[in-house]
């Protein structure tokens, strides 16, 4: 299982429901690594998205504890443990945790690798995820070269965690 986020500084990843910041290659990447996969997501990522509509192209699981949620086009489920019994049935390569950051929480310990978007400024943030630099088992092993978007400076990193489900069989 994978996770995939775009992080600032001090690892924020979203403020009132939105996004930090939207950088097109960064769009790209994300897309380029999800299309034809599985995207597990909480109830307000999934309402943050366009026309609060589910991800084109993707098998989109959604975890709402709200008994009365419904979105069409997605698997709606109601606790962790549900969750992983539906994700059973998917390569755990072809999986991506998208977010929110309570899902990122609850999920990283079974993500094998962490697409990671480092944005190199510091935004008002209210959701953050891990800083993977400093979790136990988890390793940062590629990092891109810098790139720019007007005056902001990024990069994608991946991460391993060696200590993930998938390490341990």
């Amino acid at each position: 299982m994978n996770l995939i986020a775009s992080v600032d500084n001090n690892w924020g990843i979203g403020y009132k429901g939105r996004l930090l910041c939207r950088i097109p290659e960064d769009m790209r990447w994300f897309k380029e690594h999800t299309t034809g996969k599985v995207v597990v997501m909480g109830r307000a990522t999934l309402e943050s998205l366009p026309g609060s509509r589910p991800l084109a192209e993707r098998v989109n699981i959604v975890i709402s504890a709200d008994a009365n949620f419904f979105a069409p086009g997605c698997t709606v489920v109601r606790t962790p443990e549900e969750l992983l019994e539906v994700l059973e049935q998917f390569d755990t390569n072809d999986i991506y945790v998208i977010g929110g950051a309570s899902v990122y929480a609850m999920m990283m310990p079974y993500c094998h690798y962490a697409y990671i978007t480092k944005i190199d400024h510091q935004f008002p943030a209210d959701r953050h995820l891990a800083n993977l630099d400093n979790q136990p088992g988890w390793e940062l092993i590629s990092v891109s070269e810098d790139k720019h978007h007007e005056d902001i400076c990024f990069r994608h990193c991946i991460y391993k965690n060696a200590i993930s489900p998938e390490e341990e069989e």
